[in-house]
């Protein structure tokens, strides 16, 4: 089968039975096929990470006690769920999928959205694919190779596995992605049942004692405070990727809300559950002094079944690897519809209804990533780019209150949430740019290197036509060469 039968996005949608014939003008468009658990489960398989299972120590560390810990854990999610909500607003007011790109785009243009765009293309997302990529290979070969070490050469090679069939199934179908997003997302929250289940079986029973003198604050340094609610932050990252899919959401204005309320309840509940369970069952020093928290756990309380913790890790970091995948794509997707980049990436299989070669443009650079680049390093000098910019689009909700005040928002938010949580991320920019200027300053340079990109590729229109007609090609060929056998 020919895999180059693709056409533009247009208002008409073709049925997958029907082929377009030479002449015929009838497009093909992306399916509402984003349900409330299909939008669920997005959210939280793409927030639930390996994070909670191997390190949740960081929060535990910068706070300095129990119970401060547990604290930072809920006010974490209070304001992950003011940044959902801000979100929320902005699905329901500006229908198009995109997520950041796209509200940066219509509140401050499209210099300040190609900015963006590039930073997330060169850098942010290939980086944060393979981090979380070769988590999944790391576990789950643990259990083969228990007790002895894992050899580098062969968890890139399962990583390389793992990330070809996520871009292989988003692209061969948006349904059966869904589909096994919602398994992987019901699989996550079965093993942070796991947890919760035996450490609240020992709380009632009356193991209370790693809790006495929760908040003694003997260790806790004022200076740090900041850190751990980084840490918290980063742990409920993900809850904006639904926004990403708005026109493949089904009625948005009821749906998005929902969706955010419910998995941002069902997230923190977990969170703040499983942290209870392991303060339960393990001391803070011992958890401190762990390198797999949950691992650990399951050593203590399950003996021989703790084996099956690293295989949960594993469908936890694929089903954040799915999700992230199954998102970004569409930023791509909706970037090149707006003459951001090659045309190619705004073209949908006629039967398969996929963006196949904006799912298929992180592909190659991943893969380098995963086998040549210093990936913790680069992670390290952009992640704060990640919080600069959704400050900025929060920013963005409340700038666009004031210039299109007649623009409808079926769902609108009290305005201190907005203002609240813009603070808070600028803030975290500012809490890097204090603890690490060097790296901070080359996330800048990397960043802001998008703006000569911005002027070569885009500004001058009769310029980059034979570079959009060569990338293209490329892609093209990239495509082909893949899914020549489908």
């Amino acid at each position: 089968m020919a895999v180059c039968e693709a056409t533009m996005l247009s208002g008409h949608k073709v049925s997958q039975n029907e082929t377009l014939l030479d002449g015929d003008d009838r497009k093909v468009e992306l399916g509402k096929k984003v349900t409330l658990l299909r939008g669920i489960s997005i959210i939280i398989g793409t927030i639930i990470g390996a994070g909670i299972f191997i390190s949740p120590k960081g929060i535990l560390k910068h706070s300095g006690s129990v119970g401060m810990s547990l604290i930072v854990w809920i006010a974490c999610g209070v304001l992950s769920l003011f940044g959902a909500l801000s979100y929320a607003e902005l699905g329901t007011c500006i229908k198009k999928s995109g997520g950041h790109y796209t509200y940066i785009l219509e509140a401050f243009g499209p210099q300040v959205a190609f900015i963006r765009l590039w930073a997330e293309l060169i850098a942010i997302r290939p980086a944060a694919t393979a981090v979380i990529s070769l988590a999944f290979g790391q576990y789950i070969l643990e259990p083969l190779f228990m007790p002895c070490g894992i050899p580098p050469m062969a968890v890139k090679l399962a990583t390389t596995i793992g990330i070809t069939s996520i871009m292989y199934l988003n692209s061969m179908s948006v349904t059966w992605t869904a589909r096994i997003q919602i398994f992987l997302t019901f699989s996550k929250l079965l093993a942070i049942s796991i947890i919760i289940v035996p450490g609240m079986y020992q709380l009632f029973k009356g193991e209370t004692r790693n809790f006495e003198n929760a908040f003694e604050l003997n260790n806790a340094k004022l200076s740090e405070m900041p850190l751990a609610f980084y840490s918290g932050m980063y742990a409920y990252s993900g809850w904006f990727y639904l926004n990403f899919l708005t026109e493949e959401v089904d009625n948005p204005e009821r749906t998005m809300p929902l969706a955010i309320y419910i998995s941002m309840a069902i997230v923190t509940f977990c969170y703040v559950l499983t942290n209870v369970a392991y303060y339960t069952v393990m001391s803070a020093d011992e958890i401190l002094a762990s390198d797999a928290v949950a691992v650990t756990f399951a050593e203590k309380m399950m003996g021989n079944f703790s084996i099956v913790v690293p295989v949960f890790v594993a469908l936890s970091c694929y089903g954040s690897m799915n999700g992230g995948v199954f998102a970004i794509s569409r930023m791509f997707f909706v970037a090149s519809r707006e003459g951001q980049l090659p045309e190619i990436l705004s073209m949908i299989h006629v039967r398969r209804h996929t963006p196949l070669a904006a799912v298929l443009i992180l592909y190659p650079i991943t893969i380098l990533q995963v086998f040549v680049g210093d990936i913790y390093s680069l992670l390290n000098f952009m992640s704060f780019l990640r919080w600069l910019f959704i400050g900025l689009v929060v920013l963005g909700l409340i700038y666009l209150r004031y210039t299109k005040p007649d623009l409808p928002r079926p769902f609108k938010v009290p305005l201190f949430i907005p203002v609240v949580f813009s603070l808070t991320c600028f803030f975290m920019v500012f809490l890097s740019l204090y603890s690490d200027p060097v790296n901070t300053g080359i996330g800048f340079a990397i960043s802001l290197t998008g703006i000569p990109a911005y002027y070569i590729f885009i500004y001058f229109k009769h310029k980059p036509k034979w570079l959009q007609r060569a990338l293209g090609k490329l892609l093209l060929v990239q495509w082909t060469m893949t899914f020549s056998s489908t």
